[in-house]
Parts: structure tokens; C-alpha cells; sequence
């Protein structure tokens, strides 16, 4: 996360998920507060939301990540940073980032 901008490293927003157990270290390892949303309150992180809905469009609901080639992954990755964005002004978010 050190290669994002500043303005884009002020705070992270996590959901409840046991994948986040270890939210301590990895706020202290970036200095970033963390706020967790609510449980069962998406709309609390619309943007992940969004992109949870764009990214079943590649790999339906409950697929396992683990059966996609790691060029896949980046492929539908590619993809969706260079697909514009309404909330971004119709930019997309790799232009928004100078990639």
C-alpha cells in the first residue's frame, strides 16, 4: 500500500470478516487508523460493494479463487481499473491512481 498516493492512505474500512483478525498489526505496519462496518450493513462500503458486484461478472459468487490462473486474476483485475467509474466521474480508477 506504501506505492498509493497519501490522500488515498488517511484510513482503511474493513468488514467484520475473520480474514481481518489480524487488523492490529497491519494497521501498526501502515499507520493507517481501521474502521469496521457493521455487520450486515453494506452500505456502509458502497465502493466495495460495487466492486464485489463487477468482479462476479468474471468469477460467480462462492467460486474458489484458487481454481483461476494467477494471469486470470490479473487479467480481470486489468480490466476493471481501466474501466470507468460513475462515482469517479466517468474516470477509471487506474487513471485516477497515474497508472
Amino acid at each position: 500500500m506504501s506505492a498509493l498516493p497519501p490522500r488515498l492512505r488517511r484510513s482503511l474500512t474493513w468488514d467484520q470478516g475473520k480474514q481481518m483478525a489480524l487488523h492490529t498489526e497491519i494497521t501498526a505496519a501502515l499507520g493507517m487508523p481501521a474502521y469496521f462496518c457493521d455487520k450486515a450493513s453494506p452500505w456502509q462500503r458502497p465502493s466495495n460493494e460495487n466492486t464485489n458486484g463487477l468482479l462476479r461478472q468474471y468469477f460467480p459468487k462462492g467460486s474458489d479463487l484458487r481454481a483461476h490462473a494467477p494471469d486470470d486474476l490479473a487479467a480481470a483485475a486489468a480490466e476493471l481499473n481501466a474501466r470507468p467509474r460513475k462515482t469517479l466521474g466517468w474516470d477509471t480508477p487506474a487513471g485516477r491512481l497515474g497508472l
